[in-house]
Formats: structure tokens, C-alpha cells, sequence
């Protein structure tokens, strides 16, 4: 299974899927750049800078190109505007596993769009091939938790201290969800 660009991009009417670009670097910074984010995404670097996006867009076109995952922008259709991100990633090319991950600017949390983004993502990657479209989430993060809820995937369960969060001094339990063809 290769993950290749929607033609035309994915969208629903109310936000838009499409991969980043250079012109985005700004938006990116500044969503990348806020503590809810940065307390979530571990990995993520912090404080978050005009360079740590560039670095980004330049690593998602990477993908794109490997067919290994794909990097989308959420764009708020009413106003033409980068509000979040959605990527997946292949994680199993023989049995047709992806994984899907996310995060929302402040300004557009609590709107239903990281919802929709999901929707569409994940209907797009089962159309292409996937057989298993899985996410996870710490377990605290109670909106990224209902974000998956929202979009209809199952959970499935917990996978206890599966990392560590070194900004909040803990081991991380993630809940596991899926949505498979037919859900």
C-alpha cells in the first residue's frame, strides 16, 4: 500500500485536505508554537520555530514522494486558512495498517473540524486500500479522545506506559482506536 496525493484534494465543504507547503510555514510556527500542543505532541519541538516548520513541510514532502505517508493541512474552507493538521503513515504496506495523527490551532478547536478532517482521511485511506485505520491518544487527552469518538473509530483499548513525555515528567498510556472498511 502507497500513500499518494488525493486528486482533487479531499474536502467536505467545510474543511479542506491538502499537503503542506513552503507558504505555510508561518501558520505552522504559530499553531506548533502553543502549549496545548507542545504538552501533547512530546516529540514536537518547544518553543517552536519558523525553521522547525520549514524542517516539517520540507520532511512531509519527503513522504509524499517515499509513499509512506501523507501530510495534510486542514484548511478551514469558509476562509481559506490552515487550522490544523492530519498525516497518516503507513505502518503495515502487506496488511494494509495505517495510523492516523493530529493536532488543531487554538483559534479552531471545539468547531468540529479536526472531526471532519478525520472523516475524510480515514474514508479516503479505506477507499485507497487500508484495511485498518488506527490512532492513538493519551489517555488524558480527553479532546483528542473525542475527536475519535466523533469520527466513528472503535476503541479498542490501552497501551499502558508505551512512551514517556518528558515535558510532563510521565510515562504515557495511549488508547487505541481503529475504524475498519464497512464502520
Amino acid at each position: 500500500m502507497e500513500i499518494r496525493t488525493p486528486d482533487p484534494p479531499l474536502s467536505d465543504g467545510a474543511v479542506t485536505l491538502r499537503p503542506w507547503t513552503l507558504d505555510d510555514v508561518a501558520a505552522i510556527a504559530r499553531a506548533c508554537n502553543e502549549p496545548e500542543i507542545a504538552r501533547w505532541i512530546h516529540q514536537m519541538p518547544s518553543p517552536y520555530g519558523e525553521q522547525d516548520a520549514h524542517d516539517y513541510v520540507l520532511a512531509t514532502q519527503a513522504g509524499w514522494r517515499e509513499g509512506t505517508g501523507g501530510f495534510f493541512a486542514i484548511v478551514d474552507a469558509a476562509t481559506a486558512e490552515p487550522v490544523g493538521s492530519i498525516a497518516i503513515h503507513v505502518i503495515d504496506p502487506v496488511f494494509g495498517n495505517v495510523e492516523v495523527g493530529y493536532w488543531t490551532a487554538a483559534e479552531a478547536r471545539g468547531r468540529g473540524l479536526t472531526t471532519r478532517a478525520l472523516r475524510l482521511i480515514s474514508r479516503w485511506a479505506i477507499e485507497v486500500g487500508a484495511e485498518r485505520v488506527q490512532l492513538r491518544a493519551d489517555v488524558h487527552n480527553a479532546p483528542s479522545l473525542r475527536v475519535a469518538e466523533k469520527a466513528g473509530f472503535t476503541r479498542e483499548g490501552t497501551l499502558r506506559s508505551a512512551a514517556y513525555n518528558q515535558r510532563q515528567n510521565r510515562r504515557i498510556d495511549y488508547a487505541v482506536f481503529s475504524l475498519l472498511p464497512g464502520e
